[in-house]
């Protein structure tokens, strides 16, 4: 019999070796494998990037063509330069002994208002790259990003790009970047982050500016040796993240993410555990992991590993796919709020219908309710008129791609101006504020310091160095809606904006929106030269000649800031007298069409954005002249009331 004493000693010692056990089942990793995610700001190289670590691992044969940046494989991405969707990739990479990585890269957007595809697909990843231009330094994108992944105690890896250039200033640069771990609360190991110099174009990489290097070896060194393998036992019940979706014709909703432990076999049942409580079965139909730019189709996959299951047709963003032995789902990272909202509205002008493909209700409500599943950041309210849909996104160009999205898809709606979302904080009335990087050159910087406060910015800093003047400023974010266009004006296109959210801050007070009223068409019918050269004088028109309009439709501005009902479709009388001298020749200013963001930003509240596949037109809410007034007077009594 064993003695009180030496039984509790005993137990003592059986419950140090079980949680000894324990901690070696949780410490196993996968050496095999490394994880990380690309950070970077716009246009700082982040795709460039990834385009010479495909190449340079043998991912695409040698006389294969391949275009350039190859990860940006969405049309609107092509178009914009810029990254829109999370996407993923891998390389296989032979270290200097011998071993061969697989190294799962996640290609993230670099736009503050896609932030929201950054954040849930940082759960996958153990380390990040932060890319950094060498000349520009740390921008507002990637201020936003880092916080994100150092909150998740993730491997930081300084990556500093384009040290080719004239301007380039590597050293300062770093310093920049320290300073910035330092005041986003950066723990000490991650403070001791290492640093590769590159010239992404090139596809090199060195450790010190004055190495000499010819590829991007050093950088792939780092990653191995840095970036710790992901932990995970294989021999524990599988679960794994869903962190993005995607779709096949063939196979049905396709769920991505990380297995965070476990081993998943083609054809093993399955439960899926919803983010609501529920818990579905389901059966793995397909198992692809990423090799490149494809989807290579394996039998079974272990812990650490990145792959696309299909099988689950109603799993969403944010669910846990687990056996059926450990159903408790995995935490998923908190998404930032909406900070701005639109509504979205059926089209009922007088060309509704003429050239969308999908106008209905219906069509617009479960295309909205699709968009939802993908898109995490983004939320969809129904207001009290069913035709009527509140969407709120993390910021303009957020909305924006969505609106040019539908509009290629065949849909036809109208938009509402963007509204910011008001919040109350310690019952004190909140808004919205940006943190706004401008760099200009030295003679634009007055007009550029009045213009942002016009609009409540309040300035934190001015750097000047070769020219250029650097200012940082702290702009409600409704005063930044049609900043954009008015800055590229000022700046004669020199200057270039960065912005991203900072946080609520108590309301500032009224901010002027548009100090020119529209021209607004006074009946149908088709746009006449001779209509528009005898009114260009005092406007600037939106159309050209020849372009169908009806009654309440905006087709230009005025130079005054009344609105001005014009006719443009009246004609030259003609009669059977000859005249006396020549007649005038009709010369047209050309017209400024807008794109989409400019027709967002530049309505009024009282007017919405036609969009069509075809047409981007402008309108008043009420189209009838009367009824216009009727409503501008009525809003005036309850205004004095």
């Amino acid at each position: 019999m064993v003695p009180m004493q030496s039984f509790r000693e005993y137990e003592s010692v059986n419950n140090l070796l079980s949680i000894g056990a324990n901690l070696v089942h949780t410490m196993k990793k996968r050496n095999d494998i490394r994880n990380i995610a690309i950070i970077a700001h716009v246009d700082h190289g982040k795709t460039t990037l990834v385009d010479h670590m495909l190449r340079q691992t043998g991912t695409f044969r040698a006389n294969q063509e391949v275009g350039t940046r190859v990860m940006d494989s969405n049309e609107l991405e092509r178009e914009r330069g810029i990254t829109i969707l999370a996407k993923n990739t891998a390389v296989f990479y032979k270290t200097k002994d011998g071993r061969e990585v697989k190294i799962n890269i996640v290609d993230t957007p670099g736009h503050a208002d896609f932030a929201g595809e950054v954040e849930r697909t940082l759960k996958m990843v153990d380390g990040v790259l932060l890319l950094v231009d060498a000349a520009e330094g740390p921008l507002p994108g990637t201020k936003f990003v880092l916080k994100k992944s150092l909150e998740l105690d993730l491997q930081p890896i300084v990556v500093i790009n384009k040290i080719d250039r004239k301007d380039a200033r590597p050293h300062e640069v770093l310093d920049e970047v320290f300073e910035l771990f330092l005041s986003l609360g950066a723990s000490d190991h991650q403070l001791d982050f290492p640093t590769v110099y590159c010239i992404a174009k090139q596809g090199i990489a060195k450790r010190e500016v004055e190495d000499e290097s010819n590829s991007l070896g050093p950088l792939f060194e780092a990653i191995v040796a840095k970036v710790p393998p992901p932990p995970g036992d294989t021999a524990l019940a599988f679960k794994m993240l869903v962190t993005t979706i995607d779709y096949n014709d063939y196979l049905g909703r396709l769920g991505i993410g990380r297995i965070f432990q476990g081993t998943i076999r083609l054809g093993a049942p399955m439960k899926v555990v919803h983010r609501d409580g529920r818990v579905e079965d389901a059966r793995v139909t397909k198992i692809y992991s990423f090799e490149g730019l494809k989807r290579i189709e394996v039998n079974e996959a272990g812990a650490g590993d990145i792959v696309a299951l299909a099988g689950m047709e109603d799993v969403e963003i944010g669910e846990t796919i687990a056996d059926a032995s450990d159903t408790e789902p995995l935490p998923f990272v908190s998404i930032e709020e909406p900070t701005l909202s639109m509504n979205f509205v059926v089209n009922n002008s007088p060309f509704a219908g003429q050239e969308g493909k999908y106008v209905t209700t219906r069509n617009l409500g479960e295309r909205l309710a699709r968009e939802l599943r993908s898109n995490v950041a983004l939320r969809v309210e129904l207001t009290e008129s069913p035709d009527v849909f509140k969407v709120s996104g993390r910021g303009e160009l957020h909305l924006a791609i969505l609106i040019e999205t539908m509009r290629r898809e065949g849909y036809e709606f109208q938009v509402s101006r963007p509204e910011v979302i008001y919040k109350r904080i310690d019952d004190v009335l909140s808004e919205p504020m940006e943190h706004v990087i401008i760099d200009v050159p030295d003679e634009y910087v007055g007009v550029v310091i009045e213009n942002l406060g016009r609009r409540k910015g309040e300035m934190k800093h001015m750097l000047q160095f070769q020219g250029n003047t650097r200012i940082e400023f702290l702009v409600p974010a409704r005063g930044l809606i049609g900043f954009r266009s008015e800055f590229m004006t000022q700046t004669k296109g020199t200057g270039i904006l960065h912005h991203n959210f900072h946080g609520y801050e108590p309301f500032k007070g009224e901010i002027a929106h548009r100090t020119r009223g529209a021209l607004v068409a006074l009946e149908n019918g088709v746009a006449v030269a001779y209509a528009m050269w005898k009114l260009q004088e005092r406007s600037t028109f939106f159309i050209e000649p020849g372009t169908r309009v009806y009654a309440g439709m905006i087709v230009g501005e005025n130079s005054r800031e009344q609105d001005m009902v014009v006719n443009v479709c009246k004609t030259k009388q003609l009669t059977n007298m000859r005249a006396s001298g020549a007649d005038e020749a009709v010369r047209l200013e050309p017209p400024r069409l807008l794109t989409l963001e400019q027709a967002i930003e530049w309505i009024a509240d009282d007017e919405y954005v036609e969009v069509t596949p075809q047409s981007i037109r402008l309108r008043k809410k009420y189209i009838d002249h009367n009824e216009r007034n009727r409503m501008s007077k009525k809003k005036a009594e309850l205004v004095e009331a």
